[in-house]
C-alpha cells in the first residue's frame, strides 16, 4: 500500500502545478500540436494516431515550447511561440499537399522561393487550417482570463513532467531500434510513410532528414557489392534494338508542366479538350504511350529531370537537387555530346535557384540555360511568363541560328510553366469558345481543363517551327508532362459527376509522344518515368552509353508491363506471370537509386 500511495503522491505533485492558467497554456499548446496532426492525416491516413508513440513524443514536444512561459511567466510570448509554431506546421502541411512530404531540412534555407509560388502556396490552403488560428485565438483568451495559481516550485514540477515524458518517448525509440531506425522503418513501409512527420513532429522530420544525409560516410561494402550486383543484373535484363532502327541525331525535350494524358484525346460537348496533341498523336511517324507513371518524389519537377534526363529514380529523402547537386550525373546531353559532340541547351521561364535548377543544368552536362532574365516578362500569369509568351519568344531566339545552328546536333530541352497549380488562366487568354464551363465540373478541375487546352494551343509554335527546321528529319520531339496534376484531388474530383469520372484517370499517368520516331506506334502498357530516358537512348542510337539507366525501353518486346511507384512503392500495372525475381528486382530500384546518388556510385 505504500507504494501504491507514494505514486499518487507523486503524481498530484507533478500535475499539480497544471491548475489554473499554467494547465491552460499546456492545454492550448498541445492541442495545436494535435491539430497539426489531425490536420496531417485528413491528407493521408490516421493509421498515425494508432501509434502511442505519437501521443508521448507530442506531449514531450508541448512541455518543451513551454519553457518561454514556464521561465518568464508571460502569457504573450507564448502566444508568439505559437504564432511561429504554427506557421511552420502550416507551412509543412501545405508542402506536403503538393510534394507528399514534409518540407526536407535544406528546404528550409530556400524561403525565398516562396515568393514566386504564392498562387500554388495559397492553393495548398484548406479550409481545416482555420484551425489554428481558432485555436491561437481562443487560447489566448483562456490564458489570460485563467488566473494564475500559486504553486510551490513549478519550473521544477514543469521540468520533472518534461523529463518523464522525454524518458518514456527516448525508450519507445530506444526500443524500435533508435530515431534513424524508428523513422526509416516507418516511411519504408507502403501503408505508414506518411506517418513520421505526425509521429515524431515535424522537428523529428528535420532531425532525420539531418542524421540522412550522413549516411554517405557510413555505406558498407555489404551495400556497394549489392549496387553492383543490380546493376549487372540490370544490364543483362536490357536488350539492344537492331541495327535497323534508323536512329535519330537530334533530340528536343519538351517539358509539359503537370499535363496528364487523360485529357489528350478527350472530348466536353464533342470539342477536344487538346486538338493540337491529339493531332500529333494521329500522326503516323508518332510513338504515343498515355500510361507513363509518375514516379516522381519530394522534389516533383526537378525529379522529373533527373528521371528522363538520366535514367534515375529519385531520393525519397529529401531533394537530390538541393543535398547531391555536385554529382557527375550520366545524362542525354552527355551522351550526345560524346557520341556526336553535339551541344546542349535548357531554356525555363523559371530562375534558376528555384529547386537548385542552375546548379542541376550544369551538372547533367547543359552547355547553356536561358532562364528568367533572358525573356521579357510581356504576358504574365500568376506573376509567371506565360507559356504563350515563353514559346513565341524561345522561337524568336531559336530562328536567328546562333543558339542551334540548322543542321548541327543537338540536345534542347524546354520547361513550360503555366500548368502549374492552382491551374488558374488569365480569362483573356482563355478559350471563349471551349464548352468547359458549362460542364459544371468543380472549380479545380475545371481550371485545369482550361488551363491543359490552353498550354494544348501554345505548343504550336514551338512544334511547327521545329518542324518546319531542314534538319527536323534527324530531330527526335519528346512532350512529357513532368507529373500528374490532380494530386489528393483526384478521387473527389472523380466522384464529383458522371462525366468527371468519365474524364479523369483513376491512376496517376503522364503522356509521352515522340515525334518523328525511327518506331512509331501506340505503347498502352504501364510504364515508368524512368524508362523514357532507355527509350530515347534507343531511338538516338547511342548504343554504347555506359550507363542505361535504371529502366528499359519500351521498344524491347521483354520489358515488364509495369513499373514502380516512388511515393507507395507499389507496382502498377500487369504484373501476371513475372517472376518473383524480376518483381525483386524493381522493388529494389528504388533505395538502390538513393544509394547511388547520395554515395556517388554514378557510372
Amino acid at each position: 500500500m505504500i507504494i501504491p500511495q507514494t505514486i499518487r503522491n507523486s503524481a498530484a505533485w507533478l500535475f499539480g502545478w497544471l491548475r489554473g492558467r499554467t494547465g491552460a497554456v499546456c492545454a492550448v499548446t498541445l492541442l495545436s500540436l494535435l491539430w497539426f496532426v489531425a490536420d496531417w492525416c485528413m491528407d493521408t491516413t490516421f493509421r498515425a494516431l494508432s501509434d502511442w508513440m505519437l501521443y508521448a513524443v507530442n506531449i514531450s514536444a508541448a512541455l518543451l515550447l513551454m519553457a518561454p512561459y514556464m521561465l518568464s511567466r508571460r502569457v504573450w510570448l507564448q502566444i508568439l511561440v505559437l504564432v511561429l509554431a504554427d506557421g511552420v506546421l502550416i507551412a509543412n502541411l501545405m508542402y506536403n499537399r503538393t510534394y507528399l512530404t514534409a518540407i526536407p531540412a535544406a528546404s528550409y534555407a530556400l524561403a525565398s522561393n516562396m515568393a514566386d509560388f504564392t498562387a500554388s502556396i495559397t492553393d495548398s490552403l484548406r479550409w481545416q487550417d482555420l484551425g489554428f488560428a481558432l485555436i491561437l485565438i481562443g487560447g489566448s483568451v483562456w490564458m489570460y482570463r485563467t488566473r494564475m495559481r500559486p504553486v510551490t516550485r513549478p519550473v521544477l514540477r514543469w521540468l520533472s513532467l518534461t523529463a518523464l515524458f522525454i524518458i518514456v518517448s527516448a525508450g519507445g525509440i530506444l526500443c524500435r531500434g533508435g530515431f534513424y531506425t524508428a523513422y526509416d522503418r516507418l516511411i519504408q513501409d507502403c501503408y505508414y510513410y506518411t506517418c513520421g512527420t505526425p509521429t515524431y513532429t515535424v522537428a523529428g522530420s528535420v532531425v532525420y532528414n539531418i542524421m540522412d544525409e550522413n549516411r554517405a560516410t557510413r555505406l558498407s561494402p555489404e551495400a556497394r557489392a549489392e549496387v553492383m550486383r543490380w546493376k549487372a543484373e540490370h544490364r543483362r535484363m536490357q536488350v539492344l534494338p537492331p541495327d535497323s532502327l534508323a536512329a535519330r541525331r537530334s533530340l528536343v525535350l519538351i517539358f509539359c508542366e503537370s499535363l496528364e494524358s487523360w485529357p489528350v484525346g478527350a472530348k466536353i460537348e464533342g470539342r477536344p479538350v487538346t486538338p493540337y496533341l491529339d493531332s500529333l498523336v494521329a500522326d503516323s511517324t508518332t510513338l504515343y504511350a498515355p500510361h507513363v507513371l509518375t514516379q516522381v518524389g519530394p522534389g516533383h519537377s526537378i525529379d522529373a529531370q533527373l528521371l528522363y534526363t538520366c535514367g534515375l529514380l529519385p531520393t525519397v529523402n529529401g531533394v537530390y537537387s538541393m543535398k547531391y547537386y555536385d554529382r557527375d550525373y550520366p545524362s542525354l546531353n552527355k551522351a550526345l555530346k560524346r557520341d556526336r559532340g553535339a551541344r546542349s541547351i535548357m531554356l525555363t521561364a523559371d530562375k534558376l535557384f528555384t529547386w537548385n535548377q542552375g546548379q542541376i543544368a550544369r551538372s547533367f552536362g547543359y552547355d547553356s540555360v536561358l532562364w528568367r532574365k533572358d525573356w521579357k516578362m510581356d504576358e504574365l500569369i500568376l506573376r509567371k511568363l506565360s507559356d504563350g509568351s515563353f514559346l513565341r519568344q524561345a522561337v524568336d531566339v531559336l530562328r536567328r541560328g546562333s543558339l542551334w545552328p540548322e543542321g548541327e546536333p543537338g540536345m534542347m530541352t524546354v520547361v513550360t510553366y503555366t500548368g502549374h497549380a492552382p491551374f488558374k488562366l488569365n480569362d483573356e487568354l482563355a478559350d471563349p469558345d471551349f464548352p468547359v464551363d458549362r460542364a459544371g465540373f468543380p472549380d479545380r478541375l475545371r481550371d485545369y481543363i482550361r488551363v491543359t487546352h490552353y498550354v494544348d494551343s501554345q505548343l504550336r509554335t514551338l512544334i511547327e517551327y521545329l518542324r518546319g527546321r531542314s534538319d527536323y528529319g534527324d530531330m527526335l520531339v519528346v512532350i512529357v508532362g513532368d507529373h500528374e496534376g490532380l494530386g489528393r484531388d483526384r478521387a473527389k474530383l472523380r466522384r464529383s459527376s458522371a462525366e468527371a469520372a468519365r474524364l479523369v484517370s483513376p491512376g496517376r499517368y503522364t503522356p509521352m509522344i515522340i515525334l518523328n520516331a525511327p518506331q512509331s506506334g501506340r505503347y498502352e502498357p504501364v510504364m515508368g518515368q524512368v524508362d523514357v530516358y532507355t527509350t530515347l537512348l534507343d531511338m538516338l542510337g547511342l548504343r554504347d552509353t555506359p550507363w542505361r539507366g535504371m529502366g528499359q525501353s519500351i521498344l524491347d518486346p521483354g520489358k515488364p508491363r509495369f513499373a514502380i511507384t516512388s511515393q507507395t512503392r507499389e507496382l502498377d500495372g500487369d504484373t501476371v506471370g513475372t517472376s518473383p525475381a524480376v518483381l525483386s528486382h524493381y522493388r529494389r530500384a528504388l533505395p538502390l537509386s538513393e544509394t547511388i546518388i547520395i554515395h556517388d556510385l554514378l557510372p
